[in-house]
């Protein structure tokens, strides 16, 4: 039986180790934290998976909380400029519905729940931080280590690619609050919808209906320009003041949403979350003292930014490209060759979404504004851009190009 070791219990490493001990491996994962601490812990991301990520945890009946989280069937778009008499009004708002609903579960309900799932399917889980020297030794004990902890020394066996990575600072200042009690969406009240409001100059703020320990929730997530006035977080308030903060950006800078929240409350006291980071591509292979090779996975190699929301399902169709390579590759040795094919397999998918959120940190072309605003009058339009986010592929056949945009927007419209 080939023994596989996986540093790291989130998305990408555990649906990794599950689907390994379903196909008969030997599989042991390192988590620096035990179910009770992860769902004691502070939230950890936002995240909304799109159908095709959902439908690789269905195929490893991995689905636990799907009857119980709130089923999104749409993505609308607000986008705000300032008002006539002061303050910021919409000039866009419209809603694209999905082909396939997506949901989004609090990563401290299923990483907590998917550890203990993993043993109770035979896979052995050890409780403990791991080093670079800790790593250096583990190698020679088993056929294949891939570490799928995104944060800590271990990334930094990872060198960036330079021609992968346009950035090297933070393109947001990210903040996020998981809050019971938003009003429902006058809009379209009997539809959960993900809503992208977007200021230019400002930033963004998503709003994603969610399901955390304590039920359904809505999830209220900042992206704030560097230097704009949603950059404001580097003091690390507490939970009452982040909340209060947030609400104090809501009304000032999306009213429309703010609205909402006459008597929203906090999920929990470790609801908030703050920070910042580069997006970058890695090389997928690191190399130990000792000469050991690992390969790095998810956010370890592709760290986008969440602006289009594509993190949670990167690491979904990232466990489900290794799992395929892995079982490929037989009784063979998983050498550095075999792990930069396998990383390669999953860029091609990591690469459609990697182009996509580079694009979406700069301010939008006229092209877009044009695609954006069409989508305000045609529903085509508005689905096949919201469809995007369960697969950007499409978007090249379309949205980069403005010739091919315009030709686009011409095939739809009315003669």
């Amino acid at each position: 039986m080939r023994k596989v070791l996986i540093v790291g219990a989130g998305q990408s490493g555990l649906q990794l180790a599950l689907g390994l001990v379903d196909g008969g491996y030997d599989v042991t994962v390192m988590s620096a934290r035990t179910p009770e601490e992860i769902r004691g812990g502070r939230v950890m991301s936002t995240q909304c998976m799109f159908g095709p990520a959902l439908q690789h945890e269905r195929d490893l009946g991995l689905n636990l909380w799907e009857e119980a989280t709130p089923d999104v069937r749409g993505l609308g778009l607000s986008v705000g400029v300032p008002g006539e008499g002061g303050g910021v009004q919409r000039a866009l708002d419209w809603l694209g519905l999905l082909d396939e609903v997506a949901q989004s579960v609090d990563q401290r309900v299923k990483m907590a729940g998917w550890l203990e799932l993993l043993e109770d399917r035979g896979g052995k889980v050890v409780y403990h931080g791991v080093t670079t020297a800790d790593l250096d030794s583990l190698t020679s004990l088993y056929d294949l280590v891939v570490v799928a902890a995104g944060k800590g020394e271990l990334v930094q066996l990872f060198d960036r690619d330079p021609e992968r990575s346009p950035y090297r600072e933070p393109q947001r200042v990210l903040s996020v609050a998981y809050v019971h009690g938003m009003e429902p969406r006058p809009e379209h009240p009997d539809v959960h919808a993900v809503r992208f409001n977007a200021v230019p100059g400002v930033g963004e703020l998503f709003v994603i209906p969610g399901f955390t320990l304590s039920g359904p929730c809505e999830i209220l997530f900042f992206e704030g320009l560097p230097g704009g006035p949603l950059d404001c977080w580097d003091d690390r308030p507490g939970p009452a003041e982040h909340l209060d903060r947030t609400l104090r950006l809501m009304r000032e800078f999306m009213p429309w949403e703010h609205d909402r929240c006459r008597s929203v409350e906090l999920t929990d006291a470790r609801a908030t979350l703050t920070g910042s980071y580069p997006p970058v591509v890695r090389k997928p292979v690191g190399r130990l003292p000792a000469g050991g090779r690992v390969l790095g996975m998810a956010d370890v190699v592709v760290a986008n930014d969440p602006i289009t929301g594509q993190g949670s399902n990167n690491a979904a169709k990232c466990a489900a490209s290794y799992l395929d390579s892995i079982e490929e590759r037989g009784d063979r040795p998983f050498d550095e060759e075999w792990m930069a094919g396998a990383f390669e397999s999953y860029w091609e998918h990591a690469r459609h979404a990697t182009f996509w959120t580079n694009a979406m940190l700069q301010p939008p072309p006229e092209h877009i504004m044009r695609i954006f605003g069409a989508a305000s009058e045609l529903p085509a339009v508005a689905g096949r851009f919201v469809n995007a986010f369960a697969d950007p592929s499409d978007l090249r056949h379309w949205f980069f190009d403005p010739d091919l945009a315009d030709r686009y927007l011409t095939s739809v419209s009315p003669a």
